[in-house]
């Protein structure tokens, strides 16, 4: 997958630690997700309809 024009930001559900995630919602059907840390480690990619299951199912 082509992950080059990806918009990437900070999760809303990352804390404010060093530990956080940035996420890429502006792809076709899927998300992406990296570590903000290391950018050089591959990406995840998740489906976006089990992205938003997830979302929603983690507590805030």
């Amino acid at each position: 997958m082509e992950l080059m024009g990806a918009h990437w930001r900070k999760s809303s559900r990352s804390g404010s630690n060093d530990q956080c995630v940035e996420v890429a919602t502006d792809l076709p059907g899927v998300v992406g997700v990296r570590d903000s840390k290391d950018r050089s480690r591959p990406v995840l990619t998740i489906d976006a309809h089990a992205w938003r299951a997830f979302v929603a199912a983690v507590p805030r």
